[in-house]
């Protein structure tokens, strides 16, 4: 049977240091719970936003799989892999830390605040060179299903990291019925609802609010109101520290 972990909106943590506002479902910064420590290999889903003219300063990172999904406005980023890019509403951004990068985050927008999705997954593979990539995707190809945005496969649809993940979109109207299967036996899936309102095993979701689903090979999402779905489908019969 089935097993599932509730994390509704409300019970997230919140850091609010002015210049951004974050929502962390896991811990991260000054906001810990050590019964939401990861969910398998995924380590951090902040929900921020980013005043206008702010951003995160020159920081450093390694061994992290680092994937951004702006949601509203415009992320200016450089790092020192020498990569100067805008990411906005639309694209994904993907960084494989490996052995060690520091980079920095500007909302482009002096007088707008900027909404995104950071996520951090565990890699499969330590120390590797550190990489950048960034991709603007066809929204329309999410219209009542599923597109990929990232997988492990540097050939396949959307960015890749190092790690057996996958990463779906989807925009779904009121009334869809989709069953999900699961990648492998190891993984389970980590569904973030964007907005809207669904059903998956008799639990309701509702804005910002987030489920995992394991030990099983398949499930059913019921689309109770018009809604904006992130489904991140990541190992978690492994542990991870």
């Amino acid at each position: 049977m089935a097993k599932l972990i509730y994390h509704p909106a409300d019970s997230r943590g919140k850091i609010d240091l002015g210049w951004v506002l974050s929502y962390p479902t896991f811990c991260f910064g000054n906001y810990y719970n050590p019964e939401r420590i990861s969910f398998g290999a995924l380590r951090v889903l902040n929900d921020d936003i980013l005043k206008g003219g702010e951003g995160f300063g020159d920081h450093p990172h390694d061994n992290m799989e680092i994937i951004s999904i702006p949601l509203k406005g415009g992320l200016k980023h450089v790092d020192s892999l020498e990569n100067v890019a805008v990411i906005a509403d639309g694209d994904i951004q993907v960084m494989s830390a490996g052995t060690g990068v520091f980079h920095e985050e500007h909302n482009e927008d002096a007088d707008e605040a900027a909404q995104f999705l950071q996520i951090w997954v565990y890699p499969n593979q330590l120390n590797v060179e550190p990489r950048y990539d960034q991709l603007t995707l066809d929204k329309t190809k999410r219209d009542n299903k599923f597109q990929q945005i990232l997988s492990p496969y540097k050939d396949d649809d959307g960015v890749w990291i190092y790690q057996n993940a996958w990463f779906f979109l989807g925009n779904f109207d009121k009334g869809q019925r989709i069953r999900y299967s699961v990648k492998s036996k190891e993984n389970g899936a980590y569904i973030f609802l964007v907005d809207g309102s669904i059903k998956i095993n008799g639990q309701v979701l509702n804005p910002r609010d987030g489920l995992g689903v394991w030990d099983t090979d398949e499930f059913m999402i019921e689309i109770q109101e018009k809604a904006e779905i992130l489904l991140m489908d990541v190992p978690v019969n492994v542990d991870y520290k």
